[in-house]
Parts: structure tokens; sequence; C-alpha cells
């Protein structure tokens, strides 16, 4: 975890995948980097880097996470209902928990959370432990996260 003064951003470097390419000479190795990174004030994106080191590929998967943020609805430090969200075989089911609980989550799921500054949520992960698809399930059901204010305002309804 590491803070950037340009924005006080958040990033967790989620995986580092190594990947081997058979050449005439042997092996080519190239690395891919998965980054999460956040404000911690309900601002949250992911990235995914390639290069043939792995400084260089975590640095493009942060340009890319910053690049791809998306608001998170917070109702004081957790989410304001329940919700799931799937990427694939990946599924992730998010709960609402009262002060006090913190973060009951593995550690992909963990550090979306903590990027977006939720302190308090409940978590379950069906289907794969892949981390890489947990991550884009997570950031999925983030993004479907409605407020009371905007479902009031999408009914037509005064509070």
């Amino acid at each position: 975890m590491a803070t950037d003064l340009r924005g006080e951003l958040v990033d967790h470097t989620i995986k580092i995948k190594r990947c081997a390419a058979v050449v005439k000479g042997g092996r080519r190795f190239s690395f891919a980097a998965m980054v999460v990174v956040g404000n911690g004030n309900g601002r949250v994106g992911w990235g995914y880097g390639k290069a043939n080191e792995v400084p260089p590929s975590v640095n493009k998967a942060q340009k890319q996470a910053e690049r791809s943020m998306i608001d998170v609805s917070l109702n004081n430090d957790t989410i304001p209902h329940s919700i799931q969200g799937r990427f694939g075989a990946a599924k992730v089911l998010l709960v609402p928990a009262g002060a006090g609980t913190g973060i009951i989550a593995g550690a992909a799921v963990r550090a979306v959370c903590e990027a977006a500054g939720i302190k308090n949520i409940l978590t379950k992960s069906f289907g794969t432990n892949n981390p890489v698809t947990l991550v884009k399930a997570t950031i999925d059901a983030l993004s479907k996260v409605r407020s009371e204010d905007h479902v009031f305002r999408m009914r037509g309804v005064e509070k």
C-alpha cells in the first residue's frame, strides 16, 4: 500500500503475474500487474499493466486505474444496501455492516473496499478465487450501489 502525493491516492498491488515466451535462446519473461487505486473517500478504480519488468508494469497499471475510477455512494463508512456483482465466474456479495465490524473480506475484495474508503462491510465471494476476477466483480458491485437520494430522484418521489 502506497500513498501518492498528487491526489492522496491509495494503491494496492493485487497480483503480479510472470509470463514466459519461449524463444530461440531460451525463455523471455514479461510481467503483468493488477493494481487497485482509490482516494479513501468514495472513488476507486482498477488497472492492469504489462511490461518486460515489474516496476513499469505496476506504473502502467496505476495510470490505467487512475483513469478508470468510479464514484461509490457511501453511507457513513459502509454501503447503503446489499448488492451483488459478477465478472466471469466470480460473484461477490457485499452487505452493509454496523460500526465497529471492520472489513470482513478476502485479500482482493478487502483491497478494493479499503481503497474506496469503506470501513465496515461483510462480503462473500462465490465461484472462482482468482483475485483479478474478484476485483472486477467487486468494482461491478460497487458501481451498482445507489444512494437513497439517487433512488428518490429516479422514482420522482420526495422525501
